[in-house]
């Protein structure tokens, strides 16, 4: 069974539209809101200058002066609105796993009689068999394991095991160092990009001619950077990167990245290139990735990831304080093929929404945006003990995970505080290896999968 998780695919899909029949409220102020002042930052270098200058209830205030009943609207439609996005996180998504599997293994009479909690008749539990959590989908099992009485039999985490141990800032500081050596890889097998790049931020960082982009966002110099959340794919992602940045400028009406360098202003994007940056940030399409991504870190009210505040944002502010290899208002400008430009990971930025791109822009979005990253009484997504309990010596649970050493999306310093001795994950069989990236079950499926089932019945010895 291949599930849809809540919020994806056709399983109850979050989009903008999806939001606005549902909240219409929500999105009453978005024709009032000045932007004026949030679209004169677009092109600033130093790439936090989007700070919010007031929390939403402030900017709430204030409106609240000038139209009252409609401020008093947004506000209460705002709530409803962060309560129902509350519901699309791991802790319901293998609840709807165990509904599926209930439907598909229980006779009528017995899914009858586990619906009902009054019932004096107790149903044979029927767990999944196995199960494979690839990236978030590990997250996944790890709430399956914590929060679900009869976990499947085989939980398998491909590029997926969650940090729970580690603050969610500390985890986004290590990630930033991770990004940073995958740019270097690049830029090591394509060094000629480290110019083409340099002269592509320059342009976006000019005032004149904003690039408007045929979904209505705007590219910005911070938003080309977040194109290398692609970096940590397959074994092609370096070629295929390279191949969209050199489609990306028009001279002389024919695509080509050599233009003369003193006519930075002068550039002009082919449309090809602009609607594969549509096309690779899927953010407008599936704005519940913006919304809830960093959500996946906060475990209860009482976590040290709770409130999320845009943590990978903050990492970011804080490092470009000092001028460093990430400024890249500054790294754009020097002539020196030493100092290349960094592209961003996959980090989440509250600038998203302050018109970058369109789906996720004006007032309703970018403040249930805000009020995600504020909440602080999340639930708890992950629970130690049962984790210990599940795949204890002959408990019910046998686990394995592969590892990929390299993985520019899930620290691995993290993965494996929560593997080590006296762990969560203690009695998950690890396969550590950097043969792969993150998406190594999408490039080498059969062979991922054969080993860590092997792993978890026992006949493969992985550790050895």
């Amino acid at each position: 069974v291949l599930m849809d998780q809540r919020g994806t695919g056709r399983s109850t899909p979050i989009t903008k539209q999806t939001l606005q029949r549902r909240f219409p409220d929500l999105f009453a102020l978005d024709g009032h809101v000045a932007t004026a002042e949030v679209t004169s930052k677009f092109a600033t270098a130093a790439g936090d200058d989007s700070e919010v200058t007031s929390t939403i209830a402030e900017q709430l205030d204030e409106w609240s002066e000038i139209q009252p009943d409609v401020t008093a609207r947004v506000g209460v439609s705002l709530g409803h609105a962060v309560e129902y996005m509350s519901n699309f996180r791991a802790d319901n998504i293998v609840k709807d796993a165990e509904a599926v599997k209930d439907t598909l293994l229980l006779s009528a009479s017995s899914l009858s009689l586990s619906l009902n909690d009054d019932a004096e008749e107790e149903v044979t539990p029927k767990p999944w068999g196995a199960a494979l959590g690839q990236s978030f989908g590990g997250f996944c099992m790890m709430s399956y394991l914590s929060l679900i009485p009869h976990p499947p039999k085989i939980c398998l985490l491909t590029g997926g095991i969650a940090p729970m141990l580690t603050p969610v800032y500390d985890a986004y500081d290590s990630l930033w160092d991770r990004v940073k050596e995958r740019n270097f890889r690049y830029y090591d097998q394509y060094p000629g990009d480290i110019t083409l790049v340099k002269r592509i931020v320059r342009r976006l960082l000019s005032e004149n001619n904003p690039v408007v982009l045929p979904s209505g966002g705007i590219l910005t110099a911070r938003r080309f950077l977040q194109l290398g959340i692609s970096l940590g794919g397959s074994p092609s992602a370096f070629a295929s990167f390279h191949s969209l940045l050199a489609s990306a400028i028009v001279s002389d009406g024919v695509s080509s990245s050599i233009v003369n360098e003193e006519d930075d202003e002068d550039i002009e994007f082919t449309r090809a290139f602009l609607k594969h940056v549509d096309s690779e940030q899927p953010f407008d399409d599936a704005p519940i990735y913006f919304l809830m991504h960093e959500s996946i870190y906060a475990d209860g009210p009482n976590s040290h990831s709770t409130p999320t505040d845009w943590a990978a944002h903050r990492v970011f502010t804080d490092r470009t304080k000092t001028p460093n290899e990430f400024s890249f208002g500054l790294t754009s400008k020097l002539n020196s093929d030493a100092r290349p430009t960094l592209f961003f990971g996959e980090m989440v930025f509250p600038w998203m929404a302050d018109g970058d791109f369109a789906e996720v822009s004006g007032f309703g979005m970018k403040a249930l945006a805000h009020s995600l990253a504020s909440k602080d009484d999340w639930e708890p997504l992950y629970d130690a003990d049962s984790m210990r309990r599940a795949l204890a010596n002959g408990g019910p649970c046998k686990a394995a995970a592969a590892v990929y050493y390299d993985d520019m999306y899930v620290d691995f310093d993290a993965c494996m505080k929560v593997t080590a001795r006296g762990g969560p994950l203690e009695k998950c069989k690890v396969w550590i290896t950097n043969d792969y990236q993150h998406s190594g079950l999408r490039d080498n499926g059969a062979e991922i999968f054969t080993k860590i089932l092997g792993m978890a019945k026992g006949t493969i010895r992985t550790p050895s």
